[in-house]
């Protein structure tokens, strides 16, 4: 049977706390519903940190550090990727377009790395590009990306470099080209996020077409395309993303757990003849650092 890596990302940084009870905010929280995914057959748990308080984004060390230890020390022994993205909102202001408005929060590649390089994990995502969220700009330069890369590869950790859009994947591929990136290097395909890269088959095609030789990449899409995005990507050859981070709901109008949307993608996948790689089978075939 084929296997492939099934990631559960299990929170996310967007504003969707309010909107479902099953999305996680303490650090115990997002510890549990990582081990809940795990248990329900995930390779991979994703983390970011939110802020107890708020349900907001947190960028707060102690709180990543709290998630992590908690995970590890289960029994759990699921492959941990924490996100390297750090702060990079900018809000226009007509006021004040340089300086940004309210809301702007910008982290250098050093900060964005710290809970990285403090906690190392297995693996971290590593945003390739600036991208639109909205009236948002995420933004993520190009000198700075290759400090980033530089910091993830000191460390040992695996990067995961996510591609919104198509230029992403060529900057990605430069990282490659300047010896940032060892080993085979991991894509992911992050699609359907307004205004990126769209989350159908023919897209899915175009970014696989133009990987390097030796890459190993996976998909996700959001909302209702999450689960079709999974299938597809998992006849394509690529590893899988699901979880509360890209989409709340386990049908219409019936609000998930990180676990249900575990479970329902690994029946999916082996109604298809596809099973799941487990941490272990992860570690070895994508040479990723050992941590237990």
């Amino acid at each position: 049977m084929k296997k492939v890596l099934l990631t559960a990302a299990v929170t996310g940084a967007g504003d969707t706390s309010a909107k479902s009870s099953h999305v996680p905010v303490t650090p115990k929280e997002i510890a549990d519903s990582a081990i809940a995914s795990a248990k329900a057959g995930a390779t991979v748990a994703h983390i970011h940190a939110r802020d107890p308080k708020t349900g907001g984004i947190s960028h707060d060390i102690e709180h990543y550090r709290e998630i992590v230890d908690r995970i590890r020390d289960s029994e759990t022994d699921v492959v941990i990727n924490i996100t390297a993205g750090g702060g990079g909102d900018f809000i226009p202001s007509l006021d004040t377009p340089a300086m940004g408005g309210t809301g702007t929060f910008i982290q250098t590649p050093e900060e964005r790395h710290h809970p990285v390089g403090e906690l190392l994990p297995e693996m971290c995502t590593l945003d390739c590009g600036s991208i639109n969220f909205g009236n948002m700009i995420y933004l993520s330069p190009t000198d700075w990306l290759e400090q980033q890369a530089k910091l993830i590869q000191d460390s040992g950790v695996k990067p995961e470099m996510e591609c919104f859009d198509t230029g992403h994947l060529s900057y990605a591929k430069h990282l490659i080209d300047q010896g940032l990136i060892d080993g085979d290097p991991m894509f992911q395909f992050c699609l359907g996020i307004p205004w990126g890269a769209e989350a159908d088959a023919e897209t899915m095609l175009y970014m696989k077409n133009r990987l390097p030789q030796n890459a190993t990449w996976s998909a996700f899409g959001i909302g209702r395309m999450q689960l079709p995005i999974a299938l597809q990507t998992a006849l394509l050859g690529g590893n899988v993303r699901v979880g509360l981070e890209d989409n709340l709901y386990l049908e219409k109008g019936v609000l998930a757990s990180n676990e249900q949307l575990v479970d329902k993608t690994v029946t999916m996948l082996a109604q298809n003849n596809i099973g799941i790689m487990s941490p272990a089978e992860a570690r070895e075939q994508y040479g990723l650092r050992k941590v237990k």
